[in-house]
């Protein structure tokens, strides 16, 4: 009987996830500091931020529902489009949501929201090909994506709902340029090597 062993089955989804809890045990001073996307651009830090951001999380429950997640459907797509293509749509998600906020948000902004969005809907188009929108990615883009619409307009909460939106959106984005890279016969977005989060008001605390 062959002996069972533990593997470190999802390299860069664990070493996120790993990353995220050491960051979490940081006093919170640094981790605003230096785990968060800024509202504008100080110093070396506020840079760093603009990536960071997605290591950082304002509470237990913040990080636990965030990488309950990820922990859930990263597997599956590291599997599926391999370690290195989905380190880099994370670190695509983080920076794109990290520049939006910069340009358009008055708050501090942290945690993995944006990251567990985009894997949600990167899973949804799973069996997308071509000239093709499968009717579950649909729904799942009017679940997800149309709830967060709707709450942004109804919620008063410091969660950020434009961070949801962009990594929902990235997601969507990493779908449809692997289908259509496999349905022409070119590069998919594993061959070109590609790859909830918490806003804070300046004057209170991040938003999740």
């Amino acid at each position: 009987m062959a002996k069972l062993r533990i593997t470190y089955n999802a390299p860069v989804v664990l070493t996120f996830t790993l990353l995220a809890l050491i960051v979490y045990v940081l006093p919170q001073e640094t981790r605003v500091h230096y785990f968060a996307a800024h509202p504008k651009i100080i110093d070396s830090s506020s840079y760093l931020g603009l990536v960071t951001h997605i290591l950082g999380h304002a509470s237990w429950e913040h990080l636990l529902g965030n990488f309950m997640l990820i922990l859930l459907i990263g597997p599956i797509l590291e599997e599926r489009h391999g370690s290195l293509s989905l380190l880099i749509m994370i670190l695509i998600t983080a920076l794109v949501t990290g520049l939006v906020n910069l340009a358009f948000s008055g708050n501090f902004l942290l945690g993995a929201s944006g990251v567990v969005f985009m894997m949600i809907l990167l899973a949804s188009t799973a069996n997308i090909r071509q000239g093709q929108i499968p009717l579950t990615f649909i729904a799942i883009a009017v679940i997800y994506l149309g709830g967060e619409v709707y709450r942004a307009f109804t919620a008063d909460d410091n969660v950020s709902r434009m961070a949801h939106l962009i990594g929902g959106l990235t997601g969507a984005a990493f779908g449809f340029l692997g289908a259509r890279g496999r349905s022409a016969g070119g590069p998919t977005v594993k061959d070109l090597g590609l790859p909830a989060a918490t806003a804070v008001p300046i004057k209170a605390k991040p938003k999740i």
